[in-house]
């Protein structure tokens, strides 16, 4: 050791005992340090055949609660046979299925609006009066221009039959006749003519008055009343959406695109479920509409469309949206509570409770996951207790209790 001089035995007999004594301690020492490592080269090879041969690595206990006699406290459920949905998820937006941008089809001062920005309308109400007077003025001309065309027809058609009279007793020549005809042909022409721009000014009048295409809310007022209006504008006068029903516009990956044709053809109606962003929230359930007619090649995507019922609302145009298709419903199968699986790089396991209240280590085989629950597929049986919170605390064979239980073990729901 450092600090200590070394000492001649034989010229100073009387330190001899110590110096054994010091020879036999570093001894001792390197003969602990060189069990202490092949102690742990021995755990680690072991833990590496586990690996190896495809076991869940067993987690180191921690010191157990004393009220168990060392049982660890955990929280079990019992596998359970049930029906489990195959879900396919999407993001979604929000779409009407019907928008117009309300126009004016005359030229005129905007005399009335009879809305509130957004009011829910009914197809044909009155919406917008625009100064019908110009166009009264057009009908009643186009009214009395017939009139008199009319008059001018009745008095050619008296002239063509005494003209056929007379013809018929060679009293005048056939082209005299015949130029009568056409004389009558041409006023029936015009009194035609005159009954479209009658039509025409009737209709104009009735473009005055702007009534709802569609039901639907009505946006924010994009002109106001007093504001000269032309048919030329690109600006609407009101945008009125449809939101009852409302559709949704998602994607799902082109690989599970031939699971949903395949269903389509069979004629099932698929349904779908819109959910907020957070997943935590239903906000409508619908059916499968159609589907687009080609995948996006940037990102190897279909686009679907789904249609809500929206009485309540909840569904709001550009909203942003995760759409759930239910294209299968597995019944018999045995569903345990997600929280029991346990992952490594290997296989997925759980904790399996034995009758004795110990735990083992059992590799399974996980299916469809639908919420808060998992299909396993393999390595379970209905009726197998699996630990779902303590994981941490346990190993192989550890002992376990629930909390609120006697010390000889709760009773597993």
């Amino acid at each position: 050791m450092a600090g200590l001089e070394e000492v001649d035995l034989e010229k100073h007999p009387k330190h001899a005992p110590h110096a054994v004594n010091q020879r036999r301690s570093r001894s001792h020492r390197k003969w602990l340090l060189l069990l202490t490592v092949m102690l742990l080269a021995g755990a680690a090879y072991l833990t590496w055949q586990r690996v190896k041969a495809g076991a869940p690595p067993v987690p180191t206990a921690t010191k157990a609660s004393p009220r168990g006699g060392g049982a660890v406290p955990v929280v079990a459920a019992r596998a359970q046979r049930s029906n489990i949905d195959v879900f396919l998820t999407g993001l979604g937006v929000v779409t009407p299925i019907y928008t117009v941008t309300v126009k004016t089809r005359v030229d005129g001062q905007l005399m009335n609006v009879l809305y509130s920005e957004g009011q829910m309308v009914q197809k044909d109400d009155l919406l917008v009066q625009i100064d019908p007077r110009p166009y009264e003025v057009q009908l009643a001309n186009a009214e009395a221009q017939k009139g008199k065309d009319q008059a001018a027809l009745n008095n050619a058609r008296v002239d063509l039959a005494r003209y056929q009279k007379l013809w018929s007793e060679n009293a005048i020549p056939q082209q005299q006749l015949a130029t009568q005809e056409a004389l009558v042909a041409q006023d029936e022409a015009t009194v035609k003519a005159d009954d479209a721009q009658i039509e025409s000014a009737k209709l104009n009048l009735t473009y005055c008055r702007i009534t709802a295409p569609i039901s639907g809310r009505v946006g924010l007022r994009l002109v106001d009343p007093g504001n000269i209006v032309h048919a030329a504008d690109n600006t609407g006068l009101l945008v009125i959406t449809q939101l009852d029903p409302i559709s949704v516009i998602f994607t799902i990956p082109e690989d599970q695109l031939p699971t949903v044709l395949a269903k389509l053809r069979a004629g099932q109606k698929l349904s779908v479920e819109a959910w907020d962003r957070e997943m935590k929230n239903r906000l409508a359930t619908g059916s499968l509409a159609t589907v687009d007619n080609q995948i996006d090649q940037s990102t190897g995507t279909v686009k679907l469309r789904a249609e809500f019922g929206n009485t309540a609302n909840k569904l709001f145009p550009s909203q942003f949206v995760n759409a759930r298709m239910l294209v299968e419903r597995k019944t018999g199968v045995t569903v345990v509570p997600v929280s029991a699986i346990q992952r490594n790089t290997q296989t997925p396991y759980t904790y399996v409770v034995r009758k004795d209240r110990t735990v083992t280590v059992r590799p399974i085989t996980v299916g469809t996951v639908d919420g808060d629950r998992v299909e396993v597929v393999a390595g379970l049986a209905a009726g197998d207790a699996v630990v779902t919170e303590g994981v941490d605390k346990l190993q192989e064979g550890s002992k376990v209790i629930e909390p609120g239980g006697p010390a000889s073990g709760a009773s597993i729901q």
